[in-house]
């Protein structure tokens, strides 16, 4: 059964074509927009309603950090050509302040009432009884104060160094100082280490839950920081900063020590977002604003915490089990026994893991098992994302305190893990592993695993390769598919890549996987290509491919012309995707959709079909000039068909079909909200995806697989 039916923006797709690109960084404001959404929906409950919010506030300190300055800087210098102008500024900076209307919108108006009507309160000082007052006020003397110093600004007391994202107050003083000075301006930078929000004990919160915001403690002790002074007009501020390390790699003689170096300047980098309160007075806002470089259109007033990411500690602190998403308890992967050798179970056939709906617990279990088997006489693995606290870490640790050859590939400039993969790579260097960097200039985002096992007289591999990161935090908060294989050949070309990453050595021709930065990108061109001139003489043509970004424009250019021949198109595109879809003569046969759900979507997959001949390949690789030119990516092909029909129903089908939580790209570049299966009469079609969403429909599936396990072991 087959499924139903360069990064720069804007640009033409190629000269003779009329189709023009959207925006990509339009395309991930819009993508927030899709996140938000599951915030204002009634039927989520509370506490996960507050948390698509945060997850939308640390997305947007994200994109200001890596994305805002090029455009900042163009607006600044007046540009009106090229890339970034005047234009592209202005507009991005209004589209954003829509979207930050938005959050604050919701948060007075609709999560603060209904976390109310739950019993759960955010009080301030006002509201705060003279019980509670005294209880803050210790809590401030006791565990704010001695961290605070605030800072008189006069020539010997400069603007202070203000760090990215961190909490501030700016005041305006009236009177003068102990020397009789007037010096109207004071500066209050709150540390990282204070909890922003508080819960009150149950001896004065009177039997209700109630909490306080850091920021109402500093606010309300403002005046005894500066005695003999008057505290006129003061405003919370925080100051997002361009955030992307750029590191020189051809120019430096230790990467490591570079990057490291560079992590110390990251929090000071130019600044390119202000937030203030929207009560700041206009005279302190433009203050900062000069103090920053900042144009007026960078300052966004808020009407409530200036950052709203942290208020992920409330979800911490609420322990409400009714307020959130009932547990979902991923299920043993179906095609594994406990207890059961991996070895044993790969030499008849490869497995597949969908994460999370199946656990990330099997690939652990896969790793423990070569760790702990003798015969195991080498493991390889690349490292890109895995955490601060990984188990998967301690595994290869052990297996050198074994005596094994363990080579690590470790990717140092994996965006905000730099420091905790320098930690990891300086740890595995200490006790003997061998630790490789990757190729200059390119950015190892393949995710492998390779095991080499002595069995009787020969050496036997097995692998694991993964569309997503060895991180088992995000696997199970993340949609991914682990291979798990002990194919000759592509186990073969996994130690090819290891070698070539190591060696640097002429990396040989590979017998199953493409590989980005050398044929990933010309293969995919010329497999879409392919299907064009086949249904251009009149055979079916068919491509489903699932990703997280579509931005690269020799791709689309390639998807265009073939569905101007004919080939029928389904992209499924959770994030920023530049290709309209349904422009009447131009993508006619090209139908874009977005899934958000419960779980972020991550695995990429690639389904060709012409005629009956059908492929499909896995991939680490997103469909952007960065993945294809400038990174270390893989594609592989799963062959054996009852694995891949697996794959079409799981990833494609199901999520074509989806009837609750998609959204579809029109003609004119808007998303719109999918309330019913949008692919009648196809086949593949089911009810409860159309009711319940593919992601639950799979959580139901699997929970019921497991139940069905279970219960026939007892």
């Amino acid at each position: 059964m087959s499924p139903a039916t360069s990064d720069k923006s804007p640009a033409a797709v190629e000269p003779e074509s009329a189709l023009t690109l959207l925006d990509r960084d339009h395309a991930i404001l819009a993508f927030n927009e899709r996140v938000l959404d599951w915030a204002y929906r009634p039927e989520v409950p509370l506490i996960e309603r507050l948390r698509y919010l945060c997850i939308v506030s640390s997305n947007l300190d994200e994109f200001f950090e890596v994305r805002a300055a090029p455009h900042l800087a163009a607006g600044v210098a007046g540009d009106q050509k090229g890339n970034y102008t005047v234009a592209s500024f202005e507009h991005l900076a209004e589209a954003a302040h829509l979207l930050v209307a938005r959050q604050y919108a919701l948060y007075n108006d609709g999560l603060i009432p209904a976390f109310a009507s739950q019993g759960v309160h955010i009080i301030s000082h006002g509201e705060r009884n003279p019980v509670q007052r005294k209880w803050v006020h210790e809590y401030f003397e006791r565990e704010v104060r001695p961290l605070l110093i605030p800072v008189g600004l006069d020539p010997a007391h400069p603007f202070p160094q203000v760090a990215n994202k961190s909490l501030n107050f700016i005041v305006r003083l009236g009177g003068k100082d102990a020397f009789g000075r007037e010096n109207p301006i004071a500066i209050v930078k709150v540390p990282r280490v204070l909890p922003r929000v508080i819960r009150l004990p149950a001896k004065v919160s009177g039997g209700k839950t109630l909490f306080i915001a850091l920021s109402s403690v500093v606010r309300a002790h403002l005046s005894s920081m500066f005695p003999g002074r008057e505290v006129g007009e003061f405003s919370q501020f925080r100051v997002t900063r361009h955030s992307d390390l750029a590191v020189d790699e051809e120019d430096v003689r230790n990467l490591r020590t570079a990057l490291r170096q560079g992590l110390e300047h990251r929090h000071y980098g130019q600044a390119v977002r202000l937030e203030v309160s929207a009560s700041c007075a206009e005279s302190l806002a433009s203050f900062l604003l000069a103090q920053f470089n900042l144009p007026p259109q960078a300052l966004y007033r808020v009407h409530g915490p200036v950052n709203l990411a942290r208020l992920t500690q409330l979800i911490d602190l609420l322990d409400e089990p009714q307020l959130k998403f009932p547990p979902y308890q991923a299920s043993y992967p179906i095609t594994l026994s406990p207890g059961q050798s991996f070895f044993d179970r790969l030499q008849r056939s490869d497995v597949l893991i969908h994460q999370p709906f199946e656990s990330f617990g099997g690939v652990l279990a896969f790793l423990r098992e070569a760790v702990q088997d003798p015969q195991v006489l080498a493991i390889k693995q690349t490292i890109y994302r895995t955490g601060t606290d990984s188990e998967l870490m301690d595994l290869l640790r052990e297996a050198v305190r074994r005596g094994k050859e363990v080579t690590v590939v470790v990717e140092l400039k994996a965006r905000f893990d730099e420091e905790a993969n320098i930690n990891w790579a300086e740890m595995l260097e200490s006790i003997g592993a061998q630790v490789v960097y990757g190729v200059v200039g390119l950015k190892t985002h393949a995710k492998m695993l390779l095991v080499t096992r002595r069995e009787g007289r020969q050496m036997r591999r097995y692998g694991h390769l993964s569309t997503g990161n060895y991180n088992p935090r995000t696997a199970a908060l993340y949609t991914d598919i682990s291979h798990l294989t002990a194919d000759p050949l592509l186990t073969a070309d996994m130690e090819a890549v290891f070698v070539h990453l190591a060696s640097q050595s002429r990396l040989p021709k590979l017998h199953r996987m493409w590989l980005a930065p050398f044929d990933l990108h010309r293969n995919l061109i010329a497999r879409i290509d392919a299907l064009g001139v086949a249904a251009a003489a009149g055979e079916t043509g068919r491509i489903v491919a699932k990703m997280n970004a579509l931005t690269d424009e020799a791709l689309i250019a390639a998807l265009v012309r073939a569905g101007q021949k004919g080939v029928k198109i389904d992209l499924i595109v959770r994030g920023a995707c530049t290709l309209p879809a349904r422009v009447p003569g131009l993508t006619d046969n090209i139908r874009v959709r977005s899934v958000i759900g419960r779980f972020l979507e991550h695995s990429r997959v690639f389904y060709f079909r012409q005629g009956s001949d059908e492929s499909l390949y896995l991939s680490s690789a997103d469909w952007m000039n960065r993945n294809m030119l400038r990174r270390v990516e893989l594609a592989w092909p799963v062959t054996d068909p009852g694995l891949r029909q697996r794959l079409i129903d799981e990833c494609l089908v199901a999520y074509l079909h989806d009837g609750r939580d998609a959204w579809d790209l029109g003609p004119d570049g808007i998303y719109r909200r999918v309330y019913a299966d949008t692919h009648p009469g196809e086949e593949g079609a089911s009810r409860a995806i159309e009711a319940h969403g593919a992601q639950t429909a799979l959580m139901n599936r699997y929970a019921s697989r497991g139940i069905r396990r279970a219960a026939s072991r007892d």
